[in-house]
């Protein structure tokens, strides 16, 4: 399976994120540098978020980007 590099815009009320796909990798590293590269060159003062995930196709890929994220539970047994 590819994986997937994607520019994550912020959110505008009650639309969805706005997902820009930028690349499709066939390795781990590979894909890892390009999101590196792009979350350097953007800088501090830029409000998108650029993500890796490694997904079947690219619209399994927004599926899974665009699900909101369930809170995570700390010091919870």
């Amino acid at each position: 399976m590819p994986y997937f590099v994607y520019q994550i815009g912020p959110e505008t009320g009650s639309a969805k994120k706005p997902l820009t796909h930028l690349e499709t990798c066939a390795d781990f590293k590979t894909a890892r540098t390009l999101v590196r590269e792009k979350r350097a060159a953007a800088g501090t003062g830029h409000n998108d978020t650029y993500r890796l995930i490694f997904a079947k196709t690219q619209t399994e890929a927004e599926t899974l980007l665009s699900r909101p994220r369930e809170e995570r539970v700390v010091g919870e047994d």
